[in-house]
């Protein structure tokens, strides 16, 4: 199947710049991921990371061990 499609892309003229575009564009992505992740506050990554655990004592009563 491949070498149909490779077949066909080999005739049309300037495809070969769609791979770079896509690479910049990753790298850019994650480029800018990395640059938010180290100059993000603080106080939001902690508030972030402890959402999920918030109220979980009170929400879920299959928790709490009775005697």
């Amino acid at each position: 199947m491949f070498k149909f499609i490779k077949q066909y892309a080999e005739t049309i003229s300037g495809i070969e710049i769609y791979p770079l575009i896509s690479f910049f564009i990753f790298f850019i992505f994650f480029i800018l991921l990395f640059v938010w992740v180290f100059k993000a506050d603080k106080g939001y990554i902690h508030e972030m990371e402890s959402l999920p655990l918030e109220g979980a004592e009170t929400s879920n009563p299959t928790n709490s061990v009775t005697v």
